[in-house]
Order: C-alpha cells, then sequence, then structure tokens
C-alpha cells in the first residue's frame, strides 16, 4: 500500500525567511520520520512528497496513490487546512482525514461553535471583531478570553489573552487583529479545569481514546494553554489521564461535536469548564499533531494504552474503511 504523505517542514520555511511563530504549526523532521516509521511497520510504502504544492505537481503529472496522509497546516487563510484534501477531491484521490468542509469549519473557531452549540454542545459566549476592537463595545462577560479567529497550536494565546474589563479587551483584540491580520474571537473565560479528548473512527463507529487533563506546572504562562506552553510542554505542562465524572461528561459531549462536524478518521476536541464543572467546548482539531512524545493526541493514546504505531493504524483503518478497504492480512498481522 503505497502512501503519499504531505507534510509542511518547518526547517523550510525557516529557510525562506518566516519567523518561529509563523510556522509554528508545522512539523519537524522528526515527526516527519516517526510517522513514516510507524506507516512503514505497518506494511505501507511511504513516498515523502512535501508540501500541497509538491502534490498538486505529481498529480498535474499523472501520478496517484493508494492513499494520500496529509498533516501540511497551510500557511494563509481559514481555509488552509483545507487546501491538500480540496486538491485529493479534484483529483479524484482517496485521503486519509477529514474533508475540505470539516477543516475549514473547525478552523474558523466561531463557524464550529455555532455548529456544535446547534447539536446540542455548550460552548462559552463568545462574540467576533472582524475589523475594528470596537465591534466588541456591547460585550460585558468578564473575565474573556481574546484569541485569534483561525489558528491552531496555541498561536495568539498568551497571559495577555485573559481580560478583565473593556479596556484590556479592547487592546488584545486590536492586538489579533494588528498582529495576526484576521478577526479576534472573543468569549467568556471559563475558570474551570481544561480537557483534551482523543477521538478515533467514523460516524457510530468513532470512539473516545482517552480524555486528559491539561495542566500548568510552576514557570507556565498562567491561566492559558499558550504556545509558549506548548512548545515547552515537557517542562510545563503535566497531562493526566482523567476518568472522573466530569471527564467523563467531557468525553460525551466530544463525540456529539465530533460528530456534528463530521469529523472523519481522528480528532481531538478541547473542553474547558466552568465554576460548577460543567465542561464548554472550546475548539475541534481535526488535523491533531502527531510528534509521538510532544503532540497531545499521542500523548493521550499512551496514556490509554495505545502505542504510537498502533494509533496510526487505528486512523490507517478508519480511513481504509470508508473507502470499503482493509490492510492485506500480512499488514494487519505486523501492526
Amino acid at each position: 500500500m503505497r502512501i503519499g504523505l504531505v507534510y509542511d517542514l518547518r526547517d523550510e520555511y525557516r529557510a525562506l525567511g518566516y519567523s518561529e511563530e509563523e510556522i509554528a504549526e508545522f512539523d519537524g523532521v522528526d515527526t516527519i520520520d516517526a510517522l513514516s516509521g510507524a506507516l512503514e511497520q505497518l506494511g505501507c510504502e511511504v513516498d515523502r512528497v512535501g508540501r500541497g504544492e509538491a502534490l498538486a505537481a505529481r498529480f498535474v503529472a499523472g501520478e496517484r496513490f493508494d492513499l494520500v496522509f496529509s498533516i501540511a497546516e497551510g500557511l494563509s487563510g481559514r481555509s488552509r487546512e483545507a487546501q491538500v484534501p480540496a486538491l485529493c477531491e479534484l483529483f479524484e484521490q482517496p485521503y486519509l482525514l477529514s474533508d475540505p468542509l470539516t477543516l475549514a469549519a473547525s478552523l474558523d473557531k466561531a463557524v464550529a461553535k455555532r455548529l456544535v452549540r446547534d447539536a446540542g454542545v455548550p460552548t462559552p459566549d463568545f462574540a467576533v471583531a472582524t475589523a475594528s476592537a470596537r465591534e466588541l463595545a456591547g460585550w460585558d462577560r468578564f473575565p474573556a478570553f481574546v484569541k485569534p479567529l483561525a489558528e491552531g497550536t496555541g498561536k495568539g494565546c498568551e497571559a495577555g489573552s485573559v481580560v478583565h474589563d473593556r479596556g484590556e479587551l479592547e487592546a488584545a483584540a486590536t492586538r489579533v487583529l494588528q498582529r495576526y491580520r484576521q478577526p479576534a474571537l472573543v468569549e467568556h473565560y471559563l475558570v474551570g479545569r481544561e480537557f483534551t479528548v482523543g477521538i478515533v473512527g467514523n460516524g457510530p463507529d468513532a470512539k473516545l481514546i482517552g480524555i486528559c487533563e491539561i495542566l500548568l506546572r510552576d514557570g507556565a504562562e498562567v491561566n492559558v494553554y499558550s504556545l509558549h506552553n506548548k512548545e515547552l510542554c515537557e517542562e510545563l505542562v503535566t497531562y493526566a489521564p482523567a476518568d472522573d465524572a466530569e471527564a467523563k461528561r467531557a468525553g460525551e459531549l466530544a463525540l456529539i461535536a465530533y460528530r456534528a462536524l463530521e469529523c472523519r478518521d481522528t480528532a481531538r476536541i478541547d473542553f474547558r469548564s466552568d465554576a460548577r464543572g460543567e465542561p464548554y467546548f472550546l475548539e475541534a482539531n481535526p488535523l491533531a499533531g502527531l510528534h509521538p512524545h510532544h503532540s497531545d493526541l499521542p500523548i493521550l493514546a499512551a496514556q490509554s494504552g495505545i502505542d504510537y504505531v498502533t494509533l496510526i493504524g487505528m486512523i490507517l483503518d478508519a480511513g481504509l474503511k470508508r473507502y470499503g478497504l482493509t490492510r492485506p492480512l500480512q499488514e494487519r498481522r505486523r501492526a
């Protein structure tokens, strides 16, 4: 089974002059090596294609794969994560993970919130400033949290994102609008526990593979799972397995959100609880990071006894099942 592996490599963009923040969502060689190695252990032949532009050139030249496995985030725009899947659909190429609509809707956090809210999943009150912080003049829910509308990996999330009055709100929203050149999302800041939930599968077969609580250690940026804290997670973050009633409720809601957004194959769903211990949906990550030791999804899977190769095999099998395919018997035995 030949897999075309598509990704945005940090080193390539760094060489082109992009800043560390601009490439924060992209992957290092160690992630590509680990993912390739896992797929090879599962019996696949891996072709490291690289960026979406390289995949487009291959398609135009007439090349196809049994499957494309894309972890490419794209460089700009609220539909950037959808670019490679859309390209695959244009060229009738089977691929893993969610489709363009789900990826675009999930990256736009306000759209995702509306969709899951309609499905009965609570989400904090929120508003969006598209051009000016003055659009938030009527906001009165404090404390509040301000972040970019369509970023991941904690980009734009920092200690100053938690605001307590109108002056702080205006300053934080203006910073997001100017720095990231995109709308600013403001939501009511919840003071309870923070959970991330891992899911694998499709439709009624989708299942939880783990729930963990995000706990910030001494020395971390306080009150926020920020880019800084994520980049230094081994030093600043504790990922604690959680299976109490509050965590289980987050898991139940995560499955509803996963299905409402029509996520495919795998995703990670984030929640934060209010002061009463009620979990609220924050965002969905249908293109979750796959570094074996640094990314949340493999971390929580490992805490549930699912090693990295097995996790990748579960994702692969879920995608193959959508196409009515299975891995050859000898490959499944090898897994």
